[in-house]
């Protein structure tokens, strides 16, 4: 095995977990961790839970195609391995933090969340990373010695901390956890953290290419102007003149891959060969990520997004299915908080038991945040009939 960095989250090392175990034989602590999340309920309802297209939409043959949280997960662990690796920082984590992160979005992607963000505003808020968190330590109920994964402290840091410092108030589902155990909120998260938060861009920064020209919602002659893009397609015309348009495509958007990873890589490389880290906890203590693009590729990248914003998340026929699906949501929150008996009986019977209203919205969210899209669109059609 490759000796980590000084500056890299030891197996060793790890502050443990909320309830004591006694350690593997033959797994580090985060290996533990992926494998329980790999093992959890809420990592397997992700195979039906979608980015930005429904499950439904389109026709079968290419929505087939379009990436799930599923599937983007496993790109995103698959970037953060690579990255991780590449800087002698703990891969186990990485890949650990990376199949975490999404476990707490709801169905109907970014839609679904600012749905039930709007829906809870008087019950503490909702937010997918507090979700995740609130998942891994109390939802997922598995085990006889407690509830949630047991995941230890830096795999918990990360879900919370993998985008940065959190400041202000607190979604209610991250403020319980962090009054249970403290995980320094204020400060950056492990480099192995902020690797699965730049794997993320990358891997949907990529896929939703892929997925934006299957749907034909915009062509590759639409992308020659874009920075990255234009000269990936560029040079694939000059290496493979002629190449049929399916090829075409993967080639260049490979190298679009191929240009964000390096980059990111190499920009880590230099920064932590300046600075010299020779601990993890002198990464949390600096003012910014050490993990993050060059400037210019951001600009960049921030092209691309402005494109995709307009010609895909904001394309006339995913701002009708955003409609649509918000209406279900607005339908489903409000009818199972005033008609509990709606829910499975077990679901039932722990709402019936609370008597203080917003712990009872709380647990309707959990409910409906954990619906796969096909599971909530059958319980709009069986409760509404449409």
């Amino acid at each position: 095995m490759t000796a980590l960095a000084p500056y890299a989250c030891q197996p060793d090392q790890s502050r443990g977990r909320l309830y004591a175990e006694k350690l593997s034989t033959f797994r580090s602590p985060w290996q533990r961790d992926r494998d329980r999340i790999i093992h959890s309920s809420a990592f397997r309802r992700l195979k039906h839970k979608t980015q930005v297209f429904v499950e439904h939409d389109g026709e079968a043959w290419r929505g087939d195609y379009f990436r799930t949280r599923l599937t983007h997960t496993i790109e995103v662990a698959q970037v953060a391995r690579t990255i991780a690796g590449a800087l002698g920082l703990n891969t186990d984590l990485a890949e650990t933090v990376a199949l975490a992160h999404d476990l707490g979005h709801p169905p109907f992607g970014h839609t679904g969340e600012d749905a039930l963000a709007a829906l809870m505003e008087p019950y503490g808020g909702f937010d997918h990373n507090a979700q995740a968190l609130r998942i891994v330590t109390r939802l997922e109920r598995h085990y006889a010695d407690y509830d949630g994964l047991n995941l230890t402290w830096e795999s918990l840091e990360g879900i919370a901390k993998h985008n940065g410092p959190v400041t202000g108030p607190l979604p209610y589902a991250l403020a319980e956890v962090n009054a249970t155990w403290d995980l320094e909120l204020h400060s950056n998260a492990s480099a192995e953290a902020q690797v699965a938060a730049v794997a993320d861009d990358v891997a949907y920064n990529h896929h939703d290419l892929h997925d934006g020209l299957r749907a034909e919602l915009f062509t590759e002659a639409e992308l020659a102007d874009l920075p990255v893009i234009g000269p990936a397609f560029a040079e694939v015309d000059a290496l493979y003149p002629g190449l049929d348009p399916t090829r075409r495509r993967y080639e260049a958007l490979r190298r679009v891959f191929g240009v964000m990873v390096e980059d990111v890589i190499a920009v880590a490389q230099n920064r932590l060969a300046g600075l010299q880290p020779r601990h993890v906890d002198e990464i949390r203590a600096m003012d910014g990520p050490i993990i993050r693009f060059s400037k210019p590729l951001y600009q960049n990248i921030k092209a691309i997004k402005a494109f995709l914003f307009q010609r895909m998340y904001r394309a006339p026929s995913v701002v009708l299915e955003r409609e649509s699906v918000t209406r279900m949501v607005n339908d489903l929150f409000p009818h199972y908080l005033a008609h509990p008996e709606s829910m499975p009986e077990q679901w039932h019977q722990s709402a019936r038991a609370l008597d203080d209203e917003t712990e009872r919205a709380r647990l309707v969210l959990d409910y409906v945040s954990g619906m796969t899209d096909r599971y909530a669109i059958a319980e709009h059609q069986r409760l509404f009939g449409r």
